[in-house]
C-alpha cells in the first residue's frame, strides 16, 4: 500500500498559495494558469486555509457576491482536515469520503509539505491494484 509521501514523490510536492487577502478572482486567475482546482491560502507562513473552485461556486456565483472585489478570507475553508506524509492512501480515501472533500493538505506539525488530491489518491489506489492483480496472476501461473 502507499503512503502520502510516495504520491508527493511521484508528483512533486509544489504548493500554490495565495494570501487571505487576494481576491478571489486573482486566485481564480492563479488556478487557471497552473490548471489546478485549488490553492491554499497562507497567512504570514502559516497555512489558515483552502480556496477551491467549489468556494466559488457555492460562496460567490450562487450569491451575487463578486469576484474582483471578494477577498479569499471571506469564503475560504478554513476547518481543514490535513493528512501526514506516513499516512496510507486508504487512510485519506476514507477521510475525503467522510469529510466529502477533494483537497487534502500535507503537514508535519507547522510544516507544510504538499497537497494531494482525490485524483491522486483514487491514481494511487489504481496502481496498487494492478500491482496486486499482476502478482496474483504470476502466482497463480507459477510465473513468480
Amino acid at each position: 500500500m502507499k503512503r502520502v509521501s510516495d504520491i508527493l514523490a511521484s508528483k512533486g510536492n509544489e504548493i500554490w498559495s495565495v494570501t487571505p487577502d487576494t481576491t478571489v478572482f486573482d486566485a481564480l486567475q492563479l488556478m487557471a494558469d497552473k490548471r489546478i482546482g485549488a490553492v491554499l491560502v497562507i497567512d504570514k507562513g502559516q497555512l489558515v486555509g483552502l480556496f477551491s473552485e467549489r468556494d466559488y461556486a457555492r460562496k460567490i456565483i450562487l450569491v451575487g457576491k463578486s469576484s474582483k472585489n471578494t477577498p479569499v478570507r471571506d469564503i475560504m475553508s478554513s476547518k481543514l482536515v490535513c493528512v501526514q506524509p506516513d499516512q496510507w492512501t486508504g487512510e485519506c480515501m476514507g477521510l475525503m469520503t467522510e469529510h466529502r472533500i477533494r483537497h487534502l493538505p500535507v503537514t508535519t506539525g507547522e510544516d507544510l509539505h504538499g497537497i494531494i488530491t482525490i485524483g491522486d489518491v483514487v491514481k494511487a489506489i489504481i496502481a496498487e491494484k494492478e500491482e496486486e492483480i499482476e502478482h496474483l496472476q504470476h502466482y497463480i501461473t507459477g510465473s513468480v
